[in-house]
């Protein structure tokens, strides 16, 4: 998997995000030529690229940029071999306040990609879908040939995506592969996710109590290192179809109040949980059950997740602990001066 992406020109889109520095490590690590876009801003931010160490920095191509540029993803694209597509809007509760941003970043940003990689040399693009994309489950295990149900403008605008992946594989001939991740967690994700909201609030000694929406719905949840050896997976292995959905998923889910319950249990700590109504989504928009079948994917990629749920977690965990300490740190370093 590794050896197939050795010195490959190789384009990350959404490199700053949280799966995507974990994406740009391992590429580089595995001695691909990486190009990493980071959306421009005017703080000089490269997101969490900035956190990963100086050496594999130092070997990577950092570009700043707006998805939504034509222009500039033409040229962004030119002389690429392998584009792993990542850059999205992916924080569901804004994209109801906001949903034709997420129509602009997440379909046209999609269609930006792919034409630009239909007049260039590019050999292979890896689309990234979400489980979203299936709604609340008719059926268990969830395999791709289960109906698309948005219930939100952001999966929406990533059926759209899809779709327009699909089309530019059947029509053109692009090398386009659909990687379906579900639910993704671990170190760098922001508190827009659910199981990072629960820790930081589980560590924080400022939180009296645990404020969440829904702890009803049951999700797949994988380990950041698990997803990022899919993404690799789909873009070197030699069984997969141009233009097919693959979901990436353990085939196991567990609830949000059960997710809390192991989190307290790791960290040692025993918070009261409370319902907050401005947590929760739109009626008819929460779906309340989402577990992969990813027999496909495994069968024709040869990839399976290794990191079981308690493993996974202890680890995030950790991290949050590091990153609360080093906030008390510069706190009472603000406070001395």
């Amino acid at each position: 998997m590794s050896a197939a992406l050795k010195n490959k020109k190789v384009l990350v889109t959404g490199a700053d995000g949280f799966i995507g520095s974990h994406l740009t490590e391992c590429l580089v690590s595995a001695g691909a030529h990486v190009t990493a876009l980071a959306q421009y801003n005017s703080f000089g931010s490269n997101g969490w690229l900035d956190d990963i160490s100086e050496d594999l920095r130092a070997r990577i191509r950092l570009r700043r940029g707006d998805i939504r540029d034509p222009n500039f993803v033409k040229g962004l694209v030119n002389d690429q071999e392998i584009i792993f597509h990542l850059a999205a809007l992916i924080a569901i509760p804004f994209s109801y306040q906001a949903p034709q941003t997420y129509v602009d970043v997440n379909l046209t940003g999609t269609l930006n990609v792919l034409e630009a990689a239909r007049y260039s040399n590019v050999k292979r693009i890896v689309h990234t879908s979400t489980s979203e994309v299936y709604g609340t489950a008719q059926c268990t295990p969830i395999t791709e040939a289960h109906p698309l149900h948005a219930q939100s403008p952001y999966a929406a605008s990533k059926v759209a995506a899809d779709m327009m992946s699909e089309a530019y594989a059947r029509s053109f001939g692009l090398q386009v592969f659909i990687l379906r991740p579900f639910n993704t967690y671990g170190p760098r994700q922001s508190e827009r996710a659910v199981i990072p909201t629960i820790i930081r609030q589980a560590l924080d000694p400022a939180c009296d109590v645990i404020r969440l929406g829904d702890l009803t719905p049951k999700r797949d949840f994988n380990f950041v290192s698990d997803t990022v050896k899919a993404f690799m997976s789909a873009g070197s292995a030699d069984g997969l179809d141009p233009g097919v959905a693959y979901n990436a998923g353990s085939g196991d889910a567990v609830s949000i109040g059960e997710i809390v319950e192991m989190v307290q249990s790791l960290s040692g700590v025993n918070k009261p949980v409370e319902q907050e109504s401005e947590r929760l989504r739109p009626a008819n928009s929460e779906v309340f059950e989402l577990i992969a079948s990813a027999e496909n994917f495994e069968t024709q990629a040869g990839w399976s997740p290794v990191t079981g749920l308690e493993e996974g977690l202890a680890r995030t965990i950790e991290w949050w602990r590091s990153r609360i300490r080093q906030a008390d740190i510069r706190r009472d370093r603000d406070y001395l001066v």
